[in-house]
């Protein structure tokens, strides 16, 4: 079921290909399967206007545009294959405001494993394209119910002209950016349930729910929860809404679910999502009746101690958590800090807190001894917050000797506990002597990604000025690529 879960996700990534003018794109996709057609693929492209090239027409307006390439590969052969240019809008000129402009595709592919290849370039700038791989997993099956990937949408408005932005009777805009920025207040999203009929029979009756879950936690957040009955059809669609006014800034899961009439699971599907919501800070009235006498904080009487204590818990706590440590917590008195702490563990193990808190101060201790420099506590290092946060990697690759590289480890997870799978942190540094080394690429959610990293690896004799560049040259001695590939 995990792995079902994980391949059904919505891939994201961003692309910052960088020209001489800082080029900037975002791309995303969805997976849907057509009764009549079968699976595909939907992609979705913002190009930020205002980072092309605009070039002037014959009748004297400008534009930008860029080239767009998408392979999809099983294997060594090539299944599918497209190239098609998105153009902006003609305008007067460059200088005052400058709209994005968009591109949504879709491409039939049979259940299979592909790996997908994206290339971009900007047709008025003399640069290199950029080019990415993503790996994408097809799963429909024939005689179960199953969840599409989740479209978040902008607006929608219903059909007159059916077009490659409609489904289900509503043109959907899409929403191509996983990032809800204070000002954007609604989420809209779209999805369809598959062989419903074939699950629960003809007419039979099914529950599906939709909620807000927490990346670090993965707690429900019971204010953005909802639940709907549905009844069986070939494909039974949901365009769906909730206002996150209120939602804090933070990591975060919108999950869809699948239950029977007995309210069991039958599949799920979810979208991970970033909040900025600064202005929404953790509420100590929440905490004002909890109870800390005979609890393993009732001796905590020291406020330096205890403000050590919480500054611990940064690597795994919420956007919230490190709101309130860093603007709120000089502010609360000692019987505050007190029931925020143990409320804190509480919500990581209601039945045991202490026990939770022990084992992650073990682990503290740990990084502390392991990845402290000069300046600051393991903790606070990049190392130590991905080890408190995903615990030990399977596998740590050190390279420290490499003749044209900075010292690395490149560090191979199995698994991490939100059902990712395979992921892989890079770590850096200048001078190994400070032991201060920094994450500069990661594939796992909600982690750094950066396209240049094995650049930045290998500036110590390679400092490209065209940040267009996202290779380097061929270096002796050098192992990083096996090192990515192949952890050991």
């Amino acid at each position: 079921m995990k792995k079902a879960i994980f391949i059904l996700l919505l891939s994201v990534f961003s692309i910052h290909a960088s020209q001489s003018q800082n080029m900037q794109a975002f791309m995303t996709y969805t997976l849907f399967n057509s009764p009549v057609d079968g699976p595909y693929i939907e992609t979705y492209l913002s190009v930020f206007g205002p980072s092309v090239y605009y070039v002037q027409k014959d009748n004297g307006k400008f534009q930008g545009a860029v080239e767009v390439t998408i392979i999809f590969r099983e294997g060594e052969n090539i299944v599918n294959y497209d190239k098609y240019e998105v153009m902006s809008k003609e305008l007067e000129d460059t200088s005052g405001f400058i709209d994005n402009f968009l591109s949504q595709q879709r491409y039939l592919l049979k259940n299979g494993e592909y790996d997908m290849e994206f290339i971009i370039s900007d047709i008025n700038a003399d640069e290199e394209p950029y080019i990415t791989t993503d790996p994408v997993v097809i799963d429909f099956p024939a005689d179960k119910a199953s969840i599409s990937g989740i479209e978040l949408i902008s607006e929608y408005t219903k059909t007159e002209t059916p077009g490659i932005l409609t489904k289900s009777g509503f043109d959907l805009y899409p929403f191509v950016f996983s990032f809800y920025p204070e000002a954007v207040n609604k989420l809209m999203f779209y999805c369809e349930f598959y062989n419903t009929k074939d699950q629960f029979g003809e007419g039979g009756k099914f529950v599906y729910n939709y909620h807000i879950q927490s990346f670090e936690t993965n707690s429900i957040l019971k204010e953005y929860s909802r639940s709907k009955a549905g009844e069986s059809r070939e494909v039974f669609p949901i365009m769906k809404e909730l206002n996150i006014r209120d939602l804090p800034s933070g990591n975060y899961f919108l999950v869809v679910e699948l239950r029977d009439h007995k309210n069991e699971l039958v599949t799920r599907n979810r979208l991970f999502f970033q909040r900025s919501n600064p202005n929404i800070q953790f509420n100590t009235e929440d905490i004002a009746a909890l109870k800390t006498d005979g609890t393993f904080v009732d001796d905590m009487n020291n406020i330096d101690t205890l403000y050590k204590y919480i500054h611990y818990i940064s690597p795994i706590g919420s956007e919230v958590d490190r709101v309130f440590i860093a603007r709120q917590m000089k502010d609360a008195d000692l019987q505050t800090l007190k029931q925020y702490f143990l409320n804190f563990w509480k919500g990581r193990d209601n039945v045991m807190p202490e026990a939770a808190w022990e084992h992650y101060y073990q682990q503290v201790r740990k990084v502390n001894y392991l990845y402290s420099t000069p300046t600051r506590e393991g903790y606070d290092t990049d190392r130590g917050r991905v080890f408190l946060k995903y615990g030990p990697a399977n596998i740590i690759s050190e390279s420290y000797n490499e003749p044209a590289a900075y010292p690395y480890e490149i560090w191979q997870y199995y698994s991490l506990g939100d059902g990712q799978r395979n992921k892989k942190f890079v770590f850096y540094t200048i001078d190994i002597v400070t032991n201060d080394f920094q994450l500069v690429h990661s594939d796992a959610i909600g982690e750094v990604a950066n396209y240049r990293w094995q650049v930045e690896i290998h500036k110590r004799t390679f400092d490209p000025y065209n940040l267009d560049r996202n290779i380097y040259p061929d270096a002796w001695g050098s192992n990083v690529n096996m090192y990515w590939e192949n952890p050991r």
